[in-house]
């Protein structure tokens, strides 16, 4: 949905991904090598993508005041984000409190939409830090009728429309505003909501969500999607009986009915995503803020290697 390069659900899947590699891996001489190359990539993975990818209140600002055409290390406006580029909904849509992944950051441009897979996935493989996990469930928690509305959960916020939907979707019958890809409003995704919730030590966001879904779900016939503003409608294309909307259902009700069973889907935070990796000589790897990979000794010359995913 015109989202270009590598948007917020694959950074966060990439994460897992990664995340859940380490531990498959054996550490012995013959995974060692992959465990430190994993284990770099994490790290400028991780700061990437709560650095530049992270917006709250006061980010908004920030950029809201941005300068452009900064150039070297020292810029602050690193994207080079034109400052005008920031919808008018979003400055509506921030609350004080509260935060979110944005779907993707690029040069001179940011998708300022929400996208709910990639920061409910963010939220339970540590890839948002706690207080950013936090500030995401405020943020469910303040535009509650946006993001969830009559059906949870909204796939994105807000929906493309008019002249953007043409341009992007090709005027796509399926992607009009509020339906499908394009802010549809999709049950599937309850387990990932209550997911977040028990892991943020917040169940009754969950369990409103589900009481919400319960309401309609079984009546409907177990939709794919539901169409809408507020997820009122079924979905003009969507399956019934459809197998992900009942099983996100199911999974959801076990979590809260039993939260040991987050211990097999959840990642806890990994504290130690700073190594220092050793080479030959006098020479060794270390990684800067900024995510870079330099070769640091007597006679080094400051080379590196851009490790995140973009």
């Amino acid at each position: 949905m015109g989202v270009y390069g590598y948007p917020i659900e694959i950074q966060s899947l990439f994460f897992m991904a990664l995340r859940c590699a380490l531990l498959m891996l054996k550490h012995d001489a013959e995974g060692k090598d992959f465990v430190e190359r994993i284990a770099t990539r994490l790290h400028a993975l991780s700061y990437h993508m709560r650095s530049y990818f992270w917006l709250d209140f006061q980010q908004l600002n920030d950029i809201y005041r941005y300068k452009t055409e900064e150039y070297s290390h020292t810029a602050v406006n690193k994207f080079n984000v034109i400052p005008d580029s920031i919808p008018d909904w979003l400055f509506d849509f921030m609350p004080c409190e509260g935060g979110f992944f944005v779907g993707n950051v690029s040069p001179a441009r940011m998708d300022f939409r929400w996208f709910a897979l990639g920061n409910m996935i963010a939220i339970v493989s540590s890839l948002a830090t706690p207080e950013q996990s936090m500030a995401i469930m405020d943020l469910i928690e303040e535009r509650w009728e946006e993001l969830i509305g009559e059906m949870p959960l909204k796939i994105c916020y807000p929906a493309i429309e008019n002249h953007e939907w043409r341009i992007v979707t090709g005027c796509d019958p399926k992607n009009t505003r509020w339906s499908y890809h394009n802010g549809g409003s999709w049950p599937v995704l309850l387990w990932l909501l209550t997911a977040a919730s028990i892991k943020t030590g917040r169940p009754q966001i969950a369990r409103r969500a589900i009481d919400l879904a319960e309401r309609r779900l079984l009546k409907d016939g177990w939709p794919e999607y539901y169409d809408g503003k507020l997820g009122k409608y079924v979905g003009k294309q969507a399956r019934k009986f459809q197998t992900w909307s009942i099983a996100g259902y199911l999974v959801a009700k076990m979590l809260l009915e039993d939260p040991s069973h987050l211990g097999m889907i959840a990642l806890e935070e990994d504290k130690a995503m700073k190594p220092v990796l050793r080479s030959e000589g006098t020479h060794y790897l270390e990684l800067n803020e900024y995510g870079q990979l330099f070769t640091v000794g007597i006679y080094a010359s400051m080379q590196y290697c851009d490790l995140t995913i973009n």
